[in-house]
């Protein structure tokens, strides 16, 4: 069990009501805006192991930012797509802290995807 301080959690919960600048994500009226459920899924999954004191919401924020920017850098034509990097920050975050090494996310992404077409991953 991971021990979590109050002040951790209230950093959590300050940052995910005070979400603006970069690295803020999609949101209309105050509200978070999630196209797909995969998008809130592992967006309720980096706050979950933020909380769990797996990693601070900051860590995971300038890292987010980092990876925007280089997309940026690498696709100035085209507009990013948020979640879709959050993501892919998300998983950095936990292979390089050997939580979920590369080759477990790929063989269980192989395995979801070979579900038959309609299935909710």
């Amino acid at each position: 069990m991971v021990d979590v301080s109050a002040d951790d959690i209230s950093e959590v919960r300050v940052a995910l009501t005070e979400l603006a600048g970069p690295g803020a994500p999609p949101m209309v009226n105050g509200e978070l805006l999630f196209e797909f459920p995969w998008q809130s899924r592992a967006f309720g999954m980096a706050r979950v192991l933020c909380e769990a004191g797996i990693f601070h919401w900051d860590e995971f924020r300038r890292l987010l930012i980092t990876n925007i920017r280089e997309w940026e850098d690498d696709h100035s034509t085209h507009t990013y797509a948020y979640y879709d990097i959050f993501l892919q920050t998300l998983t950095m975050l936990l292979a390089e802290k050997n939580l979920c090494p590369d080759a477990e996310l790929d063989s269980r992404q192989l395995e979801l995807s070979a579900r038959p077409h309609g299935h909710d991953h």
